[in-house]
């Protein structure tokens, strides 16, 4: 049975929306931040995303190639919660517009990889609702962005859940990088 894996970054105020638009950090990572991201993309054949953020992830992926993470990204196999998407112009991509709780199940049940979910927005507050994530892993970054909307935060009102922290591990420019268990 593949796992459910969430990666997300987030601020220490909570903002979870729009990473590409906050300030850099100055310390490098020596590439560690991007050797995590494509150890976690290589245990996977799946990335799952909602509509927002296929249309950041599709143009910005699909111009890039010649590295480990834009080629295995660019060929796997993609599941696009939508009722807005209909045609699809990156490889490998499957739109569900129906329950996407059944779907991700279904999904669940094959054989093959772990499936990844990048980011926190309607489509990660449902399948959490439904216990669907095995494991979330957050990545800390050690600034705050300021005013946001509700929207850009990863809490909102009437959501509860409880995590058991598995592994942390702190990277040279200061992000934390949590991982979770619900």
């Amino acid at each position: 049975m593949r796992q459910l894996i969430n990666s997300t970054y987030i601020t220490l105020d909570g903002v979870v929306e729009g990473p590409h638009l906050w300030p850099s950090l100055k310390a490098g990572t020596s590439g560690e931040g991007d050797r995590i991201q494509t150890d976690l993309l290589e245990t996977c054949d799946i990335v799952l995303m909602g509509r927002r953020t296929y249309d950041v992830f599709a143009p910005a992926w699909t111009s890039r190639s010649g590295d480990p993470y834009s080629d295995r990204i660019n060929t796997m196999r993609k599941v696009v919660a939508s009722t807005t998407l209909t045609d699809p112009q990156w490889a490998n991509t499957e739109v569900v517009a129906g329950d996407v709780v059944a779907r991700v199940r279904k999904l669940k049940d094959e054989d093959g990889g772990n499936i990844v979910q990048y980011g926190f927005g309607d489509v990660s507050r449902l399948l959490l609702e439904h216990g669907l994530f095995d494991q979330m892993q957050l990545w800390i970054h050690p600034q705050l962005v300021g005013p946001s909307d509700a929207a850009d935060l990863l809490y909102r009102p009437g959501m509860a859940a409880t995590f058991e922290l598995v592994d942390s591990q702190v990277l040279s420019n200061g992000i934390i990088l949590a991982t979770y268990r619900p």
